[in-house]
């Protein structure tokens, strides 16, 4: 049987504002199981709810929320395994996703799936990002 742990953030995490989304649509903002961890899509929306207007922003602030929840779990980018990023409009997001990205993974790259899809969670959100890290010993 595998060990199976649900991260639950800080009430005042700064980067999230708590849990009320994770609370709200009943899921976790990442799970630890069998040395991997696996992080729900992470969208531009600030801690105040807030969604920027340019996708270069949004790809930023994903990139920042993804970076906190692998610091709440011990890890950062150079864990990470896999990624997945989803564009509402590939063709004019993707080379400022590359940059931002590089500036976020440096090294030890992960593997990464690019999908073009037609909406997101508000129709104002323009990129999310999926990713799985490979889990540290605690």
């Amino acid at each position: 049987m595998s060990d199976i742990q649900r991260l639950r953030l800080p009430e005042d995490d700064p980067t999230f504002g708590g849990n009320k989304v994770f609370d709200l649509f009943k899921y976790a903002p990442a799970v630890r199981a069998n040395g991997l961890v696996f992080i729900a899509g992470q969208v531009g929306i600030r801690p105040d709810g807030s969604i920027p207007d340019t996708a270069e922003e949004q790809i930023r602030v994903a990139f920042n929320r993804l970076g906190a929840i692998l610091k709440h779990e011990g890890l950062d980018f150079g864990d990470l395994v896999e990624i997945v990023s989803y564009h509402v409009d590939i063709d004019n997001q993707l080379t400022a996703f590359r940059e931002i990205k590089d500036e976020f993974i440096t090294k030890d790259f992960p593997a990464w799936t690019i999908l073009g899809v037609a909406s997101l969670a508000r129709n104002t959100l323009l990129v999310e990002i999926k990713a799985v890290a490979a889990a540290r010993q605690r």
